[in-house]
């Protein structure tokens, strides 16, 4: 039995893997039509991100699932079509406040070992603009430009005995991460909402970073398109809970 794809599937899955001959082809041509033929030609027909775009976005999500095995094989497929090896590690380095460092380890070694295939330099170039002094004032700047004065409102209520928790946010997740070069803003807030999304059981966060994303530039539309892209990956329970959140802040005109 041979596997059942559509041409323009074949042609995507090609234009990323080289080929559709691979093992799980063999072992589950029904299964691998089935993913193929909606990944690859259904899914982008609608979600229409550009490739390397969607390609970035399919790893953000594939970090916070966790999915390795699949990682692997779609940063090979974005290495091949010219994602940059500095996007790469930074949507995994962006990821590690959301996912946690136990994930994001994992991850950073797999794409080590990938880099290192393919002849990559390691370590590539920083990325830091902070500095352990400026890094929490640098952080809770961005953390203004993206919810506002929510955030000083939340800071000045928080109780006492969680206050560094507060901190800990301001400094080390935007502090650290977002400031970061390499990906530009609007990007990396969109890559949040498809880490928390992917993680699922956050639906409060979700909401905040849909509002986060309007408030910066990525608005309904672009927010559709992704989680369109997402449903091969995460599933529909959290592609709905996202869509549902999505109409509750932003619903359509």
């Amino acid at each position: 039995m041979k596997p059942q794809l559509t041409q323009t599937a074949k042609q995507r899955f090609e234009t990323l893997f080289g080929s559709t001959d691979v093992p799980l082809a063999q072992s589950d041509p029904e299964f691998f039509s089935n993913y193929v033929n909606f990944a690859f030609d259904e899914v982008p027909s609608h979600s229409k991100l550009e490739l390397q775009e969607n390609l970035m976005i399919i790893l953000a999500s594939l970090v916070a699932i966790p999915a390795l095995s699949e990682f692997k094989a779609i940063m090979q497929a974005a290495l091949k079509n010219n994602v940059s090896p500095l996007a790469i590690k930074e949507i995994i380095y962006q990821a590690t406040p959301y996912v946690g460092s136990g994930k994001s380890i994992d991850f950073i070694n797999a794409a080590n070992e990938i880099f290192t295939q393919h002849n990559i330099t390691l370590p590539l170039a920083s990325q830091a603009t902070t500095t352990r002094k400026n890094r929490q004032q640098k952080g809770l700047e961005i953390q203004r430009m993206i919810f506002g004065e929510a955030i000083d409102k939340g800071n000045a209520a928080a109780p006492e005995d969680i206050k560094h928790i507060r901190t800990f946010l301001s400094a080390n997740c935007f502090g650290d991460y977002y400031t970061r070069g390499g990906l530009s803003l609007p990007f990396r807030e969109l890559l949040t909402f498809v880490y928390i999304l992917s993680l699922g059981g956050a639906d409060a966060q979700v909401k905040a970073h849909i509002a986060g994303n309007l408030k910066i530039g990525n608005d309904r539309e672009r927010l559709i398109a992704v989680v369109t892209a997402l449903v091969p990956y995460i599933g529909y329970p959290r592609s709905l809970n996202a869509l549902s959140a999505l109409d509750e802040i932003a619903p359509p005109k």
